[in-house]
């Protein structure tokens, strides 16, 4: 199913979800900075870059897309991350993980909107988007899913 928008056409599946797809942007394979974008709607807050689905395009095409347009940034797709379903929004994401090469001084969103972009290191990505985008979490806990599964106490045993 298409639907217009005003400056896009969103694409639904067969269940009635809005088709996305996002980068989770990283500085290298150590995959230890991750760049973040300003909400076009709340500019104080920090999320990952991403959109929705055109027609006639692949959730990578897209993806590679909304990197350039939202983040100013391009690179090569290193792998899926997986699809992320949002039930309160009703839509699916598909994410893919981008090693940036280049960064372009100025870029479609920062000159139409003012958005920004920001490196992070993957605690601090995470610590804004606990804050700023919460059901986005759950992309960088996939990333390295052995961040969130060990825990230590503070005398530096895991916790029973």
């Amino acid at each position: 199913m298409v639907k217009e928008k005003p400056n896009s056409t969103r694409i639904y599946d067969n269940e009635g979800y809005r088709q996305r797809a996002a980068c989770i942007c990283v500085k290298d394979e150590s995959e230890s900075e991750i760049l973040l974008v300003t909400s076009s709607s709340h500019t104080d807050q920090w999320i990952v870059p991403g959109g929705g689905i055109e027609p006639e395009e692949t959730s990578d095409v897209a993806a590679l897309r909304e990197v350039i347009e939202e983040a100013g940034v391009q690179g090569r797709i290193e792998r899926f991350l997986g699809t992320f379903q949002n039930e309160e929004r009703k839509h699916r994401t598909a994410v893919y993980v981008l090693i940036v090469t280049e960064e372009l001084p100025e870029w479609e969103d920062s000159k139409a909107i003012g958005r920004k972009r920001k490196w992070f290191t993957f605690e601090k990505a995470m610590e804004q988007l606990a804050a700023d985008k919460p059901v986005q979490m759950d992309y960088l806990e996939h990333l390295r899913p052995h961040k969130k599964c060990n825990h230590q106490t503070d005398n530096g045993t895991a916790p029973t």
